[in-house]
């Protein structure tokens, strides 16, 4: 899925956001005409003009960029963001579930295993204003948002600002903030969240193990598990929302039962819990031996960690995995949670009949996977020592 392109930019000085439209009648100061045709005319003003021509067929005042090698990814009402250097950056898709506002590539932690990894740059006011403008065009039918980074709360109050910007421009949209957790230790932060006063926000915080140092070194952050336990506590103080998320790989699978249990005696206002299979980027190749582990052998410990909270009544889900690598008894708890635009299935998997039902896996990770991944037909004991290649 592609979510950015390139071409030459005419008369842009600074950027654009806007709607993207193919027609011609729907003009507008926040519309961004694509002009696939060789006729140009229009019958309005628009705020840019985007098309693959070589030239930019436009008057000579209006902003455009052209010579773009497909815009055939844009559909129509998508909110774009169109940059002085001829980028063109998808901000919203209209028909997708998997939109994500990421507002800073800035963190306080360098998790091993981060799929973005942070960068010491100061990129918040502006991407600030970016998303500022862009989310008065986002539909008001819109079902659900996430805010990402780096590290969101890092933003400081504009954090709170664009969170009531959201509640009061889509007051109907579940709202999932990734983050560390960690400015919640102070408790003014958990009640400057709660003015927000938004009851679809759900903070998804991850917690790697029941044993502070372990959890420090996976976020190579001193103190950060501290904090994030009395972040959460805070959190459950003014009844926010909150979900954990815990990475399977090789520093947090040793102690994953403990952690379950840890949960559940010490967290369990959580309404959820997710269990999320390691992504293959960022951070990780550098990692790889650190942090691999073939999801194939770790079924044991994911299976009674999964089921103690599930028998206490906690909400539980499975991310990121495939069914092949499960035991059978966990597939209701495996959710399709990887976003369209980076889910990919093996060339084997076409022929499974769990296809349509499975997960899949990051387009990155068909670099690296389990080998026991195999299509499934019927009784899957009957695949499962076929090993399809896998590395």
């Amino acid at each position: 899925m592609l979510l950015k392109t390139k071409g030459i930019p005419y008369n842009i000085n600074g950027y654009v956001i806007g709607r993207v439209t193919r027609n011609r009648n729907k003009s507008g100061v926040d519309q961004v005409l694509i002009i696939d045709s060789d006729d140009s005319t229009s019958t309005g003003e628009f705020a840019a003009y985007l098309t693959t021509k070589s030239f930019a067929p436009v008057k000579d005042n209006l902003l455009c960029i052209f010579a773009i090698q497909t815009l055939e990814h844009l559909e129509e009402d998508d909110i774009v963001y169109i940059g002085e250097d001829g980028n063109v950056k998808t901000l919203y898709r209209v028909n997708s579930f998997f939109n994500t506002l990421v507002v800073t590539e800035r963190c306080n932690s360098n998790c091993l295993m981060c799929s973005q990894p942070p960068k010491d740059k100061n990129d918040i006011p502006r991407l600030y204003e970016i998303y500022s403008k862009a989310i008065p065009l986002i539909p008001k039918d819109c079902f659900e948002l996430t805010i990402s980074g780096g590290e969101p709360t890092l933003m400081g109050e504009l954090f709170f600002k664009l969170l009531d910007q959201i509640t009061t421009q889509l007051p109907n949209t579940e709202l999932h903030i990734l983050t560390n957790g960690r400015i919640f230790a102070w408790q003014q932060w958990a009640n400057r969240l709660a003015e927000v006063n938004n009851p679809r926000l759900m903070l998804g915080i991850p917690v790697y193990s029941d044993y502070y140092q372990v959890h420090d070194y996976i976020v190579q952050a001193k103190d950060a598990f501290n904090q994030t336990i009395i972040g959460l506590h805070n959190l459950a103080r003014y009844q926010h929302r909150i979900e954990i998320r815990i990475v399977l790989h090789k520093q947090s699978i040793p102690r994953l039962t403990r952690l379950a249990k840890y949960i559940y005696k010490n967290l369990p206002f959580a309404e959820h819990v997710t269990f999320m299979g390691l992504e293959y980027t960022g951070y990780t190749p550098h990692n790889i031996d650190a942090l691999w582990i073939d999801p194939y052998h770790y079924q044991n410990e994911l299976e009674e960690s999964v089921e103690f909270l599930a028998s206490q009544g906690m909400n539980v889900s499975i991310y990121n995995a495939q069914l092949c690598t499960l035991p059978e008894n966990l597939w209701k708890y495996s959710k399709k949670s990887i976003s369209d635009w980076k889910n990919d299935y093996l060339p084997d998997c076409k022929v499974c009949d769990k296809l349509q039902d499975c997960g899949g896996l990051f387009t990155w990770n068909l670099k690296k996977y389990s080998k026991f991944i195999h299509p499934i037909k019927g009784d899957q004991n009957l695949y499962a020592n076929v090993n399809l290649n896998g590395q």
